[in-house]
């Protein structure tokens, strides 16, 4: 399924006033890059077949050889130094600053002028080169000789490993969990990259979750008469639902903005599509389409 490019203008939109106009209108300018999208993991694979790698808890980020940019092809104002020494062909990765340290990515990321402070906690896990040409096999062999020649604290390769079978991934699933991981990501070694969302990228965790746009905040009842009640969101197919738990009292109070995105948690889909037991996650800077 191709991505629909669109979905990054909402994004934009809420940095946007941010930033000075000139800035604004820069980080703008660019594309969305063409990413490989995740999708849910399945069972019955012959995982001798496939790489398993931790999915990280970050923001998703393309290095284009020049800048960092994020899914939605805003440019990531980062210090000189972070990026220093990478190799000059596109990678494809996370901005990383270590289990549970999602916020603090976040707000780096988003700030117009770099943090040095900040930047330092952070590193650009990659895990594929798009534009290699190969398979997975292949691109993984070339990503390890490209960052071996370009040697920077800031860059690292995102460990691959194989497994026998489902019981050893679901081991290594517990095992990458219960020290506070988010899930696996799983790349089928034969596959070429693609563009959108593919059956040859995978994700597994404990919870199953997507992301939705915010189209209008519903009042609350009760204790919360005077601030949010609920979101209500629209998913990236149209199908639109009410979020109404998992907010904290601060989020209920100044809820994410109309036209920007959420990432919610839920227990499978009713017989619509719609998600069973939808609960509000996070807050996401970016269109969807990350894993």
């Amino acid at each position: 399924m191709q991505r629909r490019r669109f979905l990054a203008l909402p994004a934009l939109a809420l940095l946007a006033p941010c930033l000075p106009a000139t800035a604004a209108a820069e980080r703008a300018a660019a594309a969305p890059p063409a990413m490989e999208l995740a999708g849910a993991w399945r069972s019955g694979l012959k995982l001798s077949e496939w790489w398993v790698s931790e999915k990280y808890d970050g923001i998703r980020a393309w290095w284009d050889g020049q800048h960092l940019r994020t899914r939605g092809g805003l440019r990531i104002a980062t210090p000189d130094w972070f990026t220093h020494a990478w190799p000059r062909v596109p990678l494809d990765g996370e901005l990383w600053a270590g289990r549970g340290g999602f916020a603090r990515v976040q707000s780096t990321v988003l700030r117009q002028q770099p943090d040095d402070e900040a930047w330092r906690a952070i590193r650009y896990m990659a895990f594929d080169m798009p534009e290699h040409g190969g398979n997975f096999d292949a691109r993984l062999q070339a990503l390890r000789a490209s960052l071996d020649k370009s040697p920077s604290d800031t860059l690292q390769l995102a460990e691959q490993r194989r497994v026998a079978n489902e019981k050893e991934l679901k081991k290594l699933l517990a095992s990458t969990t219960k020290a506070g991981g988010e899930g696996l990501v799983l790349h089928h070694g034969s596959a070429p990259y693609q563009e959108g969302r593919s059956a040859n990228l995978l994700k597994l965790k404990n919870h199953e979750d997507a992301e939705a746009r915010v189209v209008a905040h519903i009042k609350g009842k009760g204790r919360n008469a005077k601030r949010l009640g609920a979101l209500l969101v629209e998913t990236p197919e149209g199908k639109r639902f009410r979020l109404g738990t998992g907010f904290t009292d601060a989020q209920r109070r100044k809820p994410p903005p109309v036209g920007s995105w959420v990432t919610y948690r839920y227990r499978g889909r009713h017989a619509s599509g719609l998600p069973r037991f939808a609960s509000f996650l996070r807050a996401v800077p970016d269109a969807p389409g990350a894993l």
